[in-house]
């Protein structure tokens, strides 16, 4: 937990001063054993990953997660968790995306589950990062189909602005597009360069989809300030490598 308190601060920095940030998202269900989780984590770390996500659409238990940031905590990153219910928290975590689904069509993903997650929060003390979470693309991902979100058609990227732009007026400090786990296409640059022109210095969190470095220097391009992977992660690590790497040499 020695990040608490700083987590938000030093994205903010890093991406000020120009730099591109990468996440590794861990999905607590995909973890085969904790000594090659250790060994996964050691290798983006030493990729240059900047900070590991922990969480995934389906139910988890608390001590999944709370055993994954204590592994993050002896590797000097930040540990942040990305709920997808309530399940999903626990106190030796850094910080919390703290994420409204805002095209949910259930108003409990926009602000029931927040209402019930806000009082753990503070009693653990986690460092808030407030999320605007907009799912994008095609095809029913896990995140959409638990969410019961109306995903934004890759073909529309005015609408995603648009739903950006509410975010960030209502104070949120990060927009994460996202194409949901395991997608067969990313975010297109087009769609991202649309949003990212209209929410400004607003951080803009693209995941989905990433499955190499090329597509991932695309993305940074377009106007991604942070690069999320987990799938890849968990598929073929060496192909994660490549991916963390090409973000951090843009």
């Amino acid at each position: 937990m020695r990040w608490r308190g700083r987590v938000y601060n030093y994205i903010r920095s890093e991406i000020d001063r120009g730099a591109k940030l990468h996440f590794s998202l861990i999905d607590p269900e995909k973890v085969s054993s904790t000594e090659e989780l250790q060994k996964i984590l050691e290798m983006v770390t030493d990729a240059g990953t900047d900070a590991i996500l922990i969480g995934g659409s389906l139910q988890v238990f608390v001590e999944d997660v709370t055993n994954i940031a204590k592994l993050v905590d002896s590797l000097n990153k930040p540990s942040i968790l990305f709920p997808g219910s309530v399940s999903g928290l626990s106190p030796y975590a850094d910080a919390i995306l703290f994420i409204s689904l805002l095209n949910s069509d259930d108003p409990y993903f926009i602000v029931g589950a927040q209402v019930y997650a806000a009082p753990l929060v503070r009693r653990f003390k986690l460092e808030v990062l407030p999320t605007g979470y907009v799912i994008v693309g095609d095809w029913p991902s896990s995140v959409s189909v638990m969410g019961r979100a109306r995903p934004i058609p890759m073909k529309k990227p005015e609408i995603g602005a648009a739903y950006a732009l509410a975010a960030k007026y209502m104070g949120m400090k990060f927009v994460y597009l996202e194409a949901g786990s395991g997608a067969p296409h990313p975010i297109p640059p087009s769609f991202i360069k649309v949003v990212k022109s209209c929410i400004d210095d607003t951080a803009l969190i693209v995941g989905g989809g990433v499955r190499d470095s090329d597509t991932a220097r695309e993305l940074v391009k377009a106007g991604a300030d942070i690069i999320v992977t987990g799938t890849v992660i968990e598929e073929n690590v060496s192909r994660a490598l490549d991916v963390i790497r090409g973000v951090k040499r843009f």
